[in-house]
């Protein structure tokens, strides 16, 4: 391997100071990044910096620490503009995480277009935020929800996805990479087979953003959202990315400060993108935390990373493949660096608590993707997920927690 290519790890765990601390006295290992991902010390000490000399509101001061907090939150905007290679920052638009982006596009784009009759099509797979929010739609509209089914696998059935793409399906809403199963879908299989029958796409990117290079342009995707607590930044921040002509469709979700050009108690008139979705005093540290978040994966390089997760679970899933009595849930070909397991004769809940008193930090329960539990017939799953400051001998301390568990039930 070139070593120009070749990331080094010890340097990458330094800049997370959590990873020091010990758990039940024993030394952490941080197997729960699809859940959330740690910060490192750049992202705290922006947060930290921005909070302690640039404390203002934004936009509507002229001293200087408002100029200050204007032009970082700006700043912000254009980094994730290049990050996800958006053309314009006026496509860039800021919430609180993926839900909050998703209920926009439902509860504002889908009141406006959406009619009694009409379908919008998501996977099997799907997260609940990516679930709900058109079920409230379809509810209020009269519309329906239609499901393209995945196989044992937890692959999409392209076959049956395609046969349920007709004159009355208006979105297509799907997940990048699954946070239950790992499974990466065909994004742009997907949105080339919607637009050939001018179907506009919402890609879900929650767990896609720190583990592979995403360009919204060459996708052509009409909407993408994802969250910045699983990007190695803050909780409470996210994007909402819409095509220029898209958003221009749009109609403001909330009402209030900062997205309006002009109020009378007659009428109202909006600011232009992106303001005129950002209603109020919006999480403005955390936005600042999310620049420079995306300043050190890009320091990184997305490539690298990707390089080295794969490897990372290569060797997860080949460790884990000698624990007797464990299952995997979900062994897609294309696979993000997420497995999902059971254990004979243990419950996932009490396997998760057994792995914490090793130190083992892991996720258990539905993750918030009950039909995928309800397809596998299992109540919930335990689950390891990797990022770029994982390890093999965090594999190898999960396996070893898994052993001992086996001997507590036995």
């Amino acid at each position: 391997m070139n070593k120009k290519n070749v990331l080094d790890i010890d340097a990458i765990r330094n800049d997370f100071p959590v990873l020091k601390r010990q758990v039940h006295g024993k030394q952490l290992t941080y197997l729960d990044s699809a859940a959330t991902t740690l910060k490192p010390q750049c992202v705290l000490d922006a947060i930290s910096l921005h909070d302690t000399i640039r404390t203002a509101n934004i936009h509507r001061g002229v001293h200087l620490m408002a100029e200050e907090a204007t032009a970082q939150y700006e700043a912000s905007r254009e980094k994730v503009r290049k990050f996800i290679g958006a053309r314009l920052t006026s496509e860039i638009v800021f919430t609180s995480g993926t839900t909050h982006g998703i209920n926009i596009i439902a509860q504002s784009w889908g009141r406006r277009f959406i009619q009694s009759g009409d379908e919008i099509l998501i996977t099997h797979m799907e997260h609940h935020s990516n679930i709900v929010p058109w079920q409230m739609l379809c509810n209020e509209k009269g519309a329906v929800l239609k499901v393209a089914p995945m196989n044992r696998e937890g692959e999409l059935v392209w076959e049956e996805f395609e046969k349920l793409l007709s004159s009355k399906t208006k979105l297509v809403s799907v997940v990048h990479t699954s946070n239950a199963l790992g499974t990466v879908n065909p994004i742009e299989k997907i949105i080339a087979a919607a637009h050939e029958r001018g179907i506009p796409v919402l890609i879900d990117a929650a767990q896609a953003m720190a583990h592979t290079a995403i360009n919204v342009a060459a996708l052509d995707c009409d909407f993408m959202v994802f969250s910045g607590h699983k990007l190695f930044g803050p909780t409470g921040t996210g994007v909402l990315y819409g095509r220029h002509d898209r958003l221009e469709s749009v109609p403001p979700f909330f009402g209030g400060g900062d997205m309006i050009r002009s109020v009378t108690f007659e009428k109202t008139t909006y600011a232009p993108l992106p303001m005129r979705l950002e209603a109020g005093t919006p999480n403005i540290t955390g936005v600042v935390g999310l620049g420079a978040a995306i300043d050190y994966i890009t320091g990184l390089g997305l490539e690298k990373i990707v390089q080295y997760e794969s490897e990372l679970l290569r060797y997860a899933n080949q460790a884990l493949s000698k624990v007797v009595g464990l299952n995997f849930v979900g062994t897609a070909k294309n696979k993000a660096s997420v497995i999902s397991f059971t254990m004979k004769d243990i419950h996932p809940h009490d396997l998760g608590s057994l792995l914490d008193n090793e130190g083992v930090a892991v996720r258990t329960g539905h993750h918030c993707a009950q039909p995928v539990m309800d397809y596998y017939r299992i109540p919930a799953t335990a689950r390891a997920s990797l990022a770029i400051y994982n390890t093999h001998q965090d594999i190898d301390a999960l396996v070893l927690a898994l052993e001992r568990a086996k001997e507590i039930f036995s």
